[in-house]
């Protein structure tokens, strides 16, 4: 019975030194060996390792291998043009030695995001400090940030980490800031639409002025043509009553009479006072011949 209890004791005793040897490590992950607190093993890949079997002897932390990401919001930055921006921008990084990870930062993920963040918003000060608003939010943002990624991973290289990526995610202005960047684009947008106004009118005035001298033209030429065939008719007209008188000059004046009663006498309401001896009354006087 005591053979078997003390076999028994035996064979946990052994399972336990088994189990507390074992430790695995994932893909995922990197791992530092301890002994006595001090630093015996680096970067232990993937898979299933050994140790003492107390962490008073060894002992295991284990760090993410994959990328981690830093978000940072609403940082205030100065322009060459002296005006300030509101920036949020976020950080790729991940773990490249994790000794000198642990000892810049005692393993803390909080401690390494706050070294980083300070990293890159030094790097940010200066580039934006050289540029401004227009040239920061537009075309040189992508140099921007190739510059910084660069720059960046020298200092972070102290603190054993690569910085993969950096991005800025949104550049925005101070409330007073913000109102003199919307008046200036309103006083751009005003001036642009007064020179299409004045342009506008301008061409308008060049077609009113084409329009009149086209129609001065036409309307001399209606004329001349007008007082053309007047003048032809007047002529026809003319040759006209001039053969007619010539055939029989009682019958023409007394045409020509007619004519003019009508002319003078034709709308309702006329009234003419003449002397009843009068010549105009000549053909009236003389009915009877």
């Amino acid at each position: 019975m005591k053979v078997s209890q003390g076999l028994f004791i035996a064979i946990a005793v052994a399972i336990f030194i088994v189990f507390t040897s074992i430790y695995t490590v994932d893909e995922r992950e990197k791992a530092l060996k301890f002994r006595f607190k001090e630093i015996v093993q680096a970067d232990i890949g993937p898979g299933l390792h050994f140790k003492w079997p107390t962490n008073l002897v060894d002992n295991i932390k284990k760090f993410p291998a994959q990328v981690l990401v830093l978000q940072v919001d609403k940082k205030r930055f100065l322009t060459g043009e002296k005006k300030y921006v509101l920036v949020d921008f976020f950080v790729e990084w991940k773990i490249k030695d994790v000794t000198r990870y642990y000892v810049a930062t005692r393993g803390d993920y909080a401690t390494a995001n706050r070294r980083l963040e300070s990293i890159m918003t030094a790097g940010l000060r200066g580039e934006f400090g050289k540029r401004t608003i227009q040239e920061a939010i537009s075309g040189q943002r992508g140099e921007i940030m190739q510059t910084l990624q660069e720059k960046s991973n020298i200092a972070a290289n102290e603190l054993g980490v690569q910085v993969v990526d950096v991005r800025v995610s949104r550049i925005d202005f101070p409330d007073s800031v913000s109102e003199s960047v919307y008046d200036r684009m309103r006083s751009e947008r005003m001036r642009v639409a007064q020179d299409f106004r004045s342009r506008g009118e301008e061409e308008a005035e060049k077609i009113k002025a084409a329009a009149d001298r086209q129609s001065t033209v036409i309307m001399a030429n209606a004329y001349k043509e007008a007082e053309t065939v007047r003048g032809e008719g007047d002529a026809k007209a003319s040759a006209i009553y001039a053969q007619a008188y010539q055939q029989d000059s009682e019958f023409y004046s007394f045409y020509r009479s007619l004519n003019a009663y009508k002319n003078s006498l034709g709308q309702e309401g006329d009234v003419m006072v003449l002397e009843p001896n009068s010549e105009f009354f000549e053909f009236f006087k003389n009915k009877g011949k």
